[in-house]
């Protein structure tokens, strides 16, 4: 059944993770229309910057430090927790990223709702069949992110402890492929066929993906919020069309001319294509269409490649 999207104007939102590709884009909408809260470490003076100039309040702190949450404020509505840490060190991971969480849900437990971003990262490999939400988990990501499938499998086990404990409405939605007109995966291979670098693939092809354009994630949050529950939401969130990365190769190198130099490898990622019912029940389909927003992206980040 589908859910009713809350409206965040004027609403107090936190958002961990702000300078990444993926949380960037959403502070920069919801900060002209709500009170958006910016929590990072902010090393960079930079990055402060740059939140601050979009409207957001800046608060530094480390999800892996408890008592640096004390920097929060506690009058928050909604988390938009995007923040991840993959440093490769399994002990600091651990902690920012599954400890991390519960410290921040400790700190928020009186939000309205809180949303989790986790990754289709903790399934286990299988083929093309689509992940579903009830999928076998794995350390899917352990040949390029050592630490990333564990860590993100942990903090979606806490998350969950916490809400149950503390009665908190929480969704945790694990994003496929995200990207955007600031980058992606398909930028990436944009620069590799332009430089004529090899592209892995997984010889089990093709690679399916359900790439997600940052439009889509802005448009869905407002539903995701609304889907939290005390009991958990858990979906997949990933954009309707199933993609694979042959196809969106193919079809930048029918809008720069760079041909993909493609080379199996078994240890690269596999096809990780998502089951999109439950998805599509609660919060309805995505409008983007992976070719409008492959061209939007290499329009905005490198027009001089187009033909």
């Amino acid at each position: 059944m589908a859910v009713t999207p809350v409206d965040l104007t004027g609403a107090k939102i936190l958002i961990t993770g702000p300078t990444g590709q993926v949380a960037l884009p959403v502070v920069e909408h919801f900060a002209k229309i709500a009170d958006v809260c910016a929590l990072a470490r902010f090393r960079k003076a930079e990055d402060r910057a740059q939140m601050e100039d979009m409207g957001a309040t800046v608060i530094a702190a480390d999800l892996a430090d408890a008592q640096s949450l004390e920097a929060v404020p506690e009058d928050i509505d909604y988390v938009l927790n995007f923040a991840v840490v993959k440093s490769g060190d399994f002990e600091y991971d651990l902690a920012a990223n599954g400890e991390g969480v519960g410290n921040l849900m400790l700190r928020c437990r009186n939000a309205k709702a809180f949303l989790h971003f986790s990754s289709t990262a903790v399934y286990e490999y299988c083929g093309h069949e689509p992940r579903r939400e009830d999928s076998p988990l794995g350390d899917n990501h352990r040949v390029m992110f050592p630490t990333y499938s564990i860590s993100k499998i942990a903090a979606e086990t806490v998350c969950r402890f916490v809400a149950h404990q503390h009665d908190i409405p929480t969704t945790i939605a694990r994003l496929s492929v995200p990207y955007g007109d600031n980058g992606g995966w398909m930028y990436f291979h944009m620069l590799m066929m332009k430089e004529g670098i090899p592209i892995d693939l997984h010889p089990e092809k093709p690679n399916y993906y359900n790439p997600l354009h940052a439009r889509d994630y802005i448009e869905k949050i407002p539903y995701l919020l609304g889907a939290a529950t005390r009991e958990v939401t858990t979906v997949n969130f990933g954009g309707s069309q199933r993609v694979s990365i042959e196809q969106w190769c193919e079809y930048i190198s029918e809008l720069t001319g760079f041909e993909p130099v493609f080379q199996d490898n078994p240890q690269a990622f596999g096809s990780l294509c998502i089951d999109t019912t439950r998805m599509h029940e609660l919060i309805g389909e995505t409008s983007v269409d992976w070719r409008e927003g492959i061209r939007s992206q290499l329009q905005a980040l490198a027009p001089e490649v187009l033909r």
